[in-house]
């Protein structure tokens, strides 16, 4: 059998298992097995466990389960709550700064947790109720803390940018600092939305109200004193402190990576004893736990993806379908924008992990010999899985806001985020058009460090 045959027979056999409802893991694990078996010499079946172990034995992915416990010790406590507060207290006289402080709270908070759910659960379980209270319509609070929580993929420590950092055999440090520029350019597109949002939805409150409707409580003012706005910082203070701390041993190389989210993880979790009391085996033991489960299923589902992949490589696959790509002669662009609409497609069905996993021995070979910069892609590519965390079907984040207000119909959820997929969309093309918002930083930085 032709190596095409046995692709597009690879392809199909992942496609049924994955509508099958398998987890993805087990579907991905799945389908290599039964390529070995079939394919490979009958010796390879005896080495999977050796073969899984070799592709995950990498220093850069101790990291994750580092960072997944700093983040769950963050986001377990009232961190996140109290950060959203302090940003409402400072916020509230700007037009929509409410959802300014949204925005910017899942912000900070992503660059502490490295998750996306985590900052959708944080932020989104103390931001949605206020907004509503304060007359925001459900899809458009919805939609703020879906689109905020996406930023936990691309600011750093992002546990996306660490496993393509090893797909793509890239600068787990220059991957970091080139995703700052980028994470910046989405959070003050968000807040300009944001804001444009609440004046029409302030607009048309006004106008009901002057045709003898009742008053919405999106006209209502509120006032903190100065005394109130520094109240809210000394609880919030200690966690900043913190990111800067990470940041600078991370970048300033004083630690590794897997050092710097150890020490990232034991200082969140002294912070936490100190700020919250939270010290004693039962206050620990949800936190450990949700560590212990969400690790579990991560490497797990790594460990799958990368045993999918060596099979794909073996059996010349990737290296074939690569080859494939490049004997199309695409111009450049058209090439990116052809690899980035099948990031989209994939994005519907699987999460980013997989993507990065299965896709990189395919995509990067061609993207680094029409002279892409393979760090300022994995910022490009990031921001589009960041659109598939809240577009149907997969659509986590969508999800976790459905979980936490229940009562916000799913299509007002969806209706809510379509406008911030568009936004990173305009992202895509900025950073295409000036990709020195990505490069500068790490360009900047490193080279000074040499």
């Amino acid at each position: 059998m032709s190596t095409a045959a046995i692709g597009f027979l690879y392809a199909g056999a992942t496609l049924g298992a994955m509508l099958s409802g398998i987890p993805i893991a087990f579907a991905l694990g799945f389908v290599a097995l039964a390529f070995m078996w079939v394919f490979m010499p009958a010796a390879s079946l005896d080495t999977v466990a050796q073969n899984v172990y070799e592709e995950m034995a990498s220093i850069t992915l101790l990291s994750i389960p580092l960072f997944i416990l700093k983040g769950a010790a963050i986001g377990r406590s009232r961190a996140g709550q109290d950060l959203y507060s302090a940003m409402h207290a400072w916020m509230h006289r700007i037009p929509g700064g409410l959802g300014i402080a949204n925005v910017f709270a899942c912000a900070l908070f992503a660059a502490m947790a490295g998750s996306s759910p985590a900052t959708c659960s944080a932020i989104g379980s103390a931001g949605i109720p206020e907004m509503r209270k304060r007359g925001y319509s459900p899809g458009f609070a919805a939609g703020i803390i879906a689109a905020g929580g996406t930023l936990g993929i691309l600011l750093p420590p992002s546990i996306t940018m660490i496993l393509y950092a090893v797909a793509a055999e890239q600068s787990l440090g220059r991957l970091f600092l080139a995703g700052i520029g980028p994470g910046i350019l989405l959070v003050i597109l968000f807040a300009l939305w944001a804001m444009y949002r609440f004046r029409s939805e302030y607009a048309d409150a006004k106008a009901a109200l002057e045709r003898g409707g009742p008053a919405s409580a999106i006209l209502a003012e509120e006032n903190y004193t100065m005394r109130e706005r520094f109240s809210t910082l000394p609880r919030v203070i200690p966690f900043v402190v913190l990111l800067t701390g990470v940041m600078v041993a991370l970048y300033g190389g004083y630690a590794t990576p897997s050092e710097t989210a150890g020490l990232g993880g034991l200082l969140a979790l002294g912070l936490i004893a100190v700020i919250y009391g939270v010290w004693k085996a039962k206050d620990l033991n949800p936190i450990l736990t949700a560590t212990l489960r969400e690790s579990t299923m991560l490497m797990l589902i790594i460990g799958m993806s990368l045993l999918y992949a060596y099979v794909m490589s073996y059996l010349h696959i990737s290296q074939s379908a690569a080859a494939a790509i490049v004997a199309m002669q695409l111009s450049p662009w058209v090439l990116l924008v052809t690899i980035l609409a099948l990031v989209i497609v994939l994005g519907f069905f699987l999460p980013p992990v997989s993507i990065i996993l299965m896709t990189a021995p395919i995509i990067l070979p061609p993207l680094k010999a029409a002279g892409f910069d393979l760090v300022w892609f994995g910022v490009v590519m990031t921001i589009t899985m960041e659109m598939g965390l809240i577009h149907p079907p997969v659509g986590l984040n969508i999800f976790v806001i459905k979980n936490i207000a229940p009562d916000i119909p799913l299509s007002d959820i969806i209706w809510g985020t379509l406008p911030f997929v568009i936004l990173m969309a305009v992202a895509i093309l900025i950073l295409c058009l000036v990709p020195g918002i990505a490069m500068w930083l790490p360009d900047l930085l490193l080279s000074q460090t040499r």
